[in-house]
């Protein structure tokens, strides 16, 4: 497998999955996500597939795949599954591999697991998506300090919403963190118009 890039959030329904449907697309890579929790309505892999436009193929199937949209953890229990943290290993890709945690990186997993160990074990860089609305300062400050806890480490930071300058650079000069650019929301939301608007707000270059 080429190396792999994870990409984490600082909370649920940030935009996560858009950016890595961007990232992966931009790097004309695979994708993976490990945990799927919530079936109902589409999955992300469903939906990255859809906005990157890729070749099915390139969208890894999950290690599981929960019916309950709640934190792994409690999905798994009520569907009587027990997760095994040696089946979270990433799939064979020769190609750049975008991995999509859930929600954010002290997400539990099973038992005292949580996704941040996950990230600690496959040593990736990996990439912290963050809302730029009120409050991102505090949320996005605890999950570096979480992910630096664990020797993860950090390519940069990465905002979703409408420009904030003052919040986005104090979260990366606090957190000694690159701040790797801002997607915009988008509207309409296709694989066209993210296509366009990463290339415009990122560049290629800092993912190595």
């Amino acid at each position: 497998m080429s190396s792999a890039i994870v990409v984490t959030a600082t909370d649920t329904d940030v935009g996560k999955t858009v950016f890595a449907a961007g990232l992966v697309r931009a790097l004309d890579g695979c994708y993976w996500k490990p945990v799927q929790a919530g079936l109902d309505g589409g999955t992300d892999s469903e939906r990255v597939a859809t906005l990157s436009a890729l070749p099915v193929d390139r969208i890894l199937p999950e290690a599981y795949r929960l019916n309950t949209p709640a934190s792994p953890h409690l999905a798994a229990a009520i569907d009587n599954v027990a997760i095994d943290p040696t089946l979270l290993e990433p799939a064979a890709c020769d190609r750049r591999l975008v991995i999509e945690g859930a929600g954010g990186p002290l997400v539990p997993l099973a038992g005292g697991l949580l996704f941040a160990d996950v990230f600690a074990r496959w040593r990736f860089q990996t990439v912290l998506v963050a809302r730029t609305t009120l409050g991102t300062i505090n949320h996005s400050l605890l999950a570096i300090e979480a992910l630096r806890a664990r020797d993860v480490p950090i390519l940069g930071i990465a905002f979703i919403g409408d420009e904030q300058d003052d919040s986005e650079a104090t979260i990366a000069a606090i957190g000694q963190v690159k701040r790797l650019g801002r997607l915009p929301r988008l509207d309409p939301l296709d694989a066209e118009t993210l296509r366009k608007a990463f290339g415009e707000n990122f560049d290629l270059r800092d993912f190595g």
